[in-house]
């Protein structure tokens, strides 16, 4: 059997597209807000450091004397005159056009540290300003927490109103489940659409009503058709099987019209079981022998072996009926008849030579019907019981494929197990098992 898919609830998959759709729009704006505030601020520390270095370059043409302090005491300048160029550091030589540049020094503790320096350089001056961005970089981090702490609220925010809006947005679907619960336990049929507005929910609930409608009136249309049928089937087979019963009691007819006469007495027992069998299944219940008693396996197995004995025919082919073990099941004896008969029907039919072995009580409540016959392959098993299938090896021979259907259906009734196996010695072996599941 197919495993079932897994799927999470309606509400709950509500619930978490609202949270994913809350947490990546909180993430997306605070990525965004982080992008455009270190662009931002990078973009006008370098202006204001282009434009300071220059004031600087100013100050000293203006006051060229060494004691001449610059007003800004936050940032670290250096200035070299033009005749002066050999002064300048060799780590600060590569710097040699005006722009401003990321640089990273050590500081205290071996540990680097990173500064932008702003670099202006003439025919007179080559200006470097420095200013440390420590403070800025630490800004950033307590930023990025505090986006992170508001990203986290949000997300709990979103799974909140998520789960109060699928509440309000699933409570019309949620209470026709319930009430399609409730007609499924107690099969008491009601209308559902009175009980919900005219929306999508009011539509579907009208649809299903409808649905209802019709499949009711086409189960009671079946119900009645077979019960018509069964009703009507009863009469001439009754006709059939009394008067045959007569003609075999007279002593005016030969041994070979005798012998006709049984088989449709057994023809008319057979469709009898069989129209009380379908009838059952129409009716999906079950039925116990009217004497409230249990029904013996192997007196009706014997039965259906001299029913379905004219399968053989003339072919050279041996059967056996082993009773290891009295199996009684409280069923009708028609329904046994009819899911014993297309077993042992079937290994007569197919069978050219050789032995069919019927066994009652192989183990505790277990039937076993073994054949010589051509076998089937284990993969095509299951499918031989769908309507309409059958064997590869069945070519050539008459039938429509409903038998096993038959079987199979009669075994759901009553809680039964039939299965079909290759025979390890050749041949196929059919398994009913009356014991409950």
């Amino acid at each position: 059997m197919r495993p079932t898919k897994f799927r999470r609830r309606l509400r709950s998959r509500i619930i978490i597209s609202f949270a994913l759709f809350g947490f990546a729009l909180t993430a997306l704006f605070a990525a965004a807000t982080m992008y455009m505030r270190a662009r931002l601020e990078d973009q006008l520390v370098n202006n204001d450091l282009g434009r300071l270095v220059k004031d600087f370059v100013d100050f000293k043409r203006e006051h060229p004397e060494e004691d001449a302090r610059w007003a800004v005491p936050r940032y670290e300048p250096w200035i070299y005159g033009a005749t002066k160029f050999a002064n300048v550091p060799f780590d600060r030589r590569q710097y040699d056009q005006t722009g401003v540049y990321e640089v990273e020094e050590p500081g205290v503790g071996g540990k680097l540290r990173q500064y932008k320096l702003a670099v202006y350089k003439d025919d007179g001056y080559w200006a470097f300003l420095r200013y440390d961005v420590s403070t800025q970089k630490l800004n950033e981090v307590q930023l990025l927490r505090a986006l992170g702490v508001v990203t986290v609220l949000f997300l709990g925010l979103s799974i909140l109103i998520g789960s109060w809006l699928s509440r309000r947005v699933m409570s019309p679907v949620t209470e026709l489940v319930q009430r399609i619960r409730t007609f499924r336990q107690t099969r008491k049929v009601e209308p559902l659409a009175p009980h919900f507005a005219n929306d999508e929910v009011g539509e579907l609930a009208a649809a299903l009503d409808d649905y209802s409608k019709r499949l009711t009136a086409i189960v009671q249309r079946d119900r009645d058709f077979n019960a018509d049928v069964s009703h009507e089937l009863r009469t001439p087979l009754a006709v059939i099987s009394g008067t045959t019963e007569l003609l075999l009691n007279s002593d005016k007819i030969d041994d070979k019209i005798r012998e006709r006469l049984k088989r449709i007495e057994r023809a008319a027992k057979q469709s009898t079981e069989l129209t009380n069998a379908l009838l059952l299944l129409s009716r999906s219940e079950r039925s116990a022998p009217n004497d409230g008693e249990t029904t013996d396996v192997a007196k009706v197995a014997e039965q259906v072996i001299d029913v379905y004995r004219s399968h053989i025919g003339r072919k050279p082919i041996d059967v056996h009926l082993v009773v290891d073990q009295t199996v009684e099941v409280v069923a009708p004896s028609s329904v046994i008849a009819v899911a014993l008969g297309n077993l042992i029907g079937n290994a007569f039919k197919y069978t050219q030579k050789g032995d069919v072995i019927i066994t009652i009580g192989a183990g505790r409540g277990v039937v076993t019907v073994e054949d010589s016959g051509p076998g089937i392959k284990a993969e095509d098993a299951e499918k031989l019981f769908q309507r309409g299938v059958r064997g590869e090896s069945s070519e050539g021979t008459k039938g429509a494929g409903l038998g096993l259907a038959i079987v199979i259906r009669l075994c759901q009734l009553y809680d039964w197990h039939v299965g079909l196996a290759p025979r390890p010695q050749g041949g196929a072996v059919a398994t009913l098992d009356f014991r409950l599941r």
